[in-house]
């Protein structure tokens, strides 16, 4: 698998990266086995997690397996802290949350650092250079190597990554920005991939695949052992089942048609080479869905096909993102 830098940072990591969000909960120790494996002899290195995933299973799951299974030195282990079960307050950007949320995915980890640290979401309660601050002291201290973001829009990433880099040596800069980016979601192409690519920020698409909808396996019903069907996950997928993404997927499906490809090789060759990003996350409940996340290495979409997606799923972005005197 190729490699790419992460951001303006000397970090590179594999250009396809393995998510953990269903470890501990619909993925047992012997299919999480099964996908780390896959993804290490495939070449994979980013393995994407968070404090929350599965209430703390998922990182749980993940130390277990590194060493025993895959040799630490050869992952990028990255994970989030932020997100707390509280529904009057969803997300703790807290210095003292941060750093005790970053000991204990730590602890789970079953490692002394991980490869990148990231704030799991803006926290409008807390300033951000406090927030900020923790992210200073988890690198100087070597508890992370590298420090990021998620889901943070335009002006918060911008305001947070210009921050950092006023105080250069003082301050770590902002590695990488986590965000949902697909054919079906393209919302960050107005603001926060234009502030990405000015500040060096790498993009990280998660849900490249559209929730699993841009695979096509939901355009005549609903699988019962599909996210779509499951009681917990049903509500994650719902919102992509409409007219308008009907309309991407059979174009998808067109364009796999004509490539001799599947749905979910084009959807997600489309993401990967997008400019500003650096490495979609994939999360693939079992070994046999990420081996076919895996066929996209080996496949470059022509222009033409590009641009025909671009169309098709083309959102809308007036004033002011667009020059004032087109419109």
């Amino acid at each position: 698998m190729e490699h790419r830098h992460l951001g303006r940072t000397g970090l590179r990591v594999s250009r396809l990266g393995l998510g953990t969000l269903t470890w501990g909960r619909g993925t047992d120790e012997n299919d999480a086995a099964d996908l780390l494996k896959a993804f290490w002899e495939a070449g994979g290195t980013l393995l994407d997690t968070a404090d929350v995933y599965g209430d703390g299973e998922a990182e749980y799951l993940l130390g277990r397996l590194v060493d025993s299974l895959v040799p630490r030195r050869d992952l990028v282990i990255a994970t989030k802290a932020g997100s707390v079960p509280d529904p009057e307050r969803r997300f703790d950007g807290s210095r003292g949350h941060l750093l005790g949320a970053l000991d204990a995915s730590l602890a789970r980890l079953g490692t002394d650092y991980v490869d990148l640290w990231q704030v799991h979401a803006f926290d409008p309660a807390t300033p951000v250079e406090e927030t900020l601050q923790a992210l200073d002291l988890a690198v100087s201290s070597g508890r992370a190597r590298y420090a990021g973001v998620s889901n943070f829009c335009g002006w918060q990433l911008a305001k947070a990554a210009t921050w950092q880099l006023a105080a250069p040596g003082t301050r770590t800069r902002i590695a990488s920005t986590q965000m949902e980016y697909s054919l079906l979601q393209r919302g960050v192409e107005r603001e926060v991939l234009p502030a990405a690519l000015d500040l060096g920020v790498g993009l990280l698409p998660s849900s490249p695949l559209g929730r699993g909808v841009l695979t096509g396996k939901y355009r005549h019903s609903t699988p019962a052992d599909s996210r779509g069907g499951s009681e917990h996950l049903a509500p994650f997928v719902a919102p992509y089942l409409d007219d308008t993404a009907s309309r991407i997927v059979d174009a998808l499906v067109t364009a796999a048609d004509g490539l001799a490809a599947t749905p979910l090789q084009v959807a997600l060759a489309w993401v990967r080479d997008r400019p500003g990003v650096t490495a979609p996350i994939v999360g693939a409940r079992n070994a046999q869905q990420l081996r076919a996340a895996l066929s996209v290495e080996a496949l470059s979409l022509p222009d033409e096909i590009c641009r025909a997606l671009d169309d098709v799923s083309a959102p809308v972005h007036r004033y002011p993102d667009h020059d004032w005197s087109t419109l």
